[in-house]
């Protein structure tokens, strides 16, 4: 056995957990067997860098386990932009390396790879359990895999397999144009326009939770306007999101109406981009959440699906949304396990 520690390492909180997995482990593809052995969660704001936090958490799991562990690799999955082998936290005044990691920790080999790069590693050890399938398509082994996740942003990556093994690439297509398929959503498009005061509206100024909060905000005040008796108050997404889910307020349903639309639009996009005949998954911290939402009339498939001519291709592609909120801890074990 093989022990590894993986990190997932937010602006608010770390997460760290200690993994055993089988020396001769299969990290390519298929269900992958994680033993968790001691799992940690600490406040980033309150240490002046992710050396101290591995320290307390070392501390802790040796009390746990009777002996001190140590890692023979560890991948930490960072919330912020990761060049080379340095990242600098967008958050946090932390400034992390590999070499000084690896000195000041005492582990042979560590890596650091964004939070959405982790994640698309993580839908490697995902099982049954851990996943909802929204469309089976037409699996081909060999073909690439998409993942994308609205959010606090809207992430998305891609997996491309060579020989036996997947190598998973970032993305920044969370940033390309929204584009607005219906009326109301060209509205939508001019309200933020000039709410934000700019000349171009991205696809994650829609689907996510800020996006949420933008559209609530839309509907609400188009229905003032129309001399509705609308409370004038805004809400936050999860507000929205619960009260869309509790059928408790119409604005709060449409809301997420078109946010559902909108998110199946552009998984769609992403899929006749990547042929993604491997599976698509959603990962994120919204689909899970808002799952009865999601199946409710088809409305995400549908509109994943609803490309013209083209159709056929993206009704081939399998769907999943991925339910288990740790996928990018998962994902930060594997890709430790590969070093």
């Amino acid at each position: 056995m093989t022990l590894l520690l993986a990190g997932d390492i937010g602006g608010t909180k770390s997460l760290l957990r200690l993994v055993e997995m089988p020396t001769a482990a299969d990290t390519t593809s298929g269900t992958i067997q994680i033993d968790a052995l001691y799992e940690g969660i600490y406040s980033s704001q309150e240490y002046p860098d992710l050396v101290p936090i591995v320290g307390q958490f070392v501390k802790e799991a040796s009390q746990k386990l009777g002996e001190v562990p140590q890692p023979k690799g560890a991948c930490f999955a960072i919330a912020g932009p990761v060049i080379g082998h340095k990242s600098v936290l967008t958050n946090l005044s932390w400034t992390l390396t590999t070499d000084r990691l690896e000195k000041e920790l005492n582990i042979p080999h560590v890596k650091l790879i964004n939070d959405f790069v982790a994640v698309g590693y993580g839908v490697l050890g995902m099982n049954k359990a851990d996943l909802h399938t929204l469309q089976p398509g037409e699996t081909q082994t060999a073909a690439p895999i998409a993942v994308i996740g609205a959010g606090t942003g809207l992430g998305q990556g891609f997996l491309i397999r060579h020989l036996d093994e997947y190598f998973v690439y970032p993305s920044e297509g969370g940033h390309a144009d929204f584009a607005p398929r219906t009326a109301i959503e060209f509205e939508l498009l001019q309200d933020l326009r000039q709410r934000e005061n700019i000349d171009r509206v991205s696809v994650e100024r829609v689907v996510s939770g800020m996006g949420i909060a933008s559209i609530y905000q839309f509907l609400r005040d188009r229905a003032i306007a129309a001399g509705k008796d609308v409370s004038p108050a805004d809400k936050d997404p999860a507000e929205i999101s619960q009260a869309a889910l509790e059928k408790s307020d119409p604005i709060c349903e449409q809301t997420l109406q078109i946010f559902v639309e909108a998110y199946g639009a552009e998984a769609g996009n992403l899929a006749l981009k990547l042929l993604p005949y491997g599976g698509l998954y959603l990962a994120g911290g919204i689909a899970a959440k808002i799952l009865p939402l999601i199946t409710e009339g088809d409305r995400f498939i549908n509109s994943f699906n609803h490309k013209g001519r083209v159709s056929p291709l993206v009704e081939k592609v399998p769907v999943h949304i991925v339910l288990n909120p740790q996928v990018g801890l998962i994902g930060a074990a594997i890709c430790a396990a590969r070093l």
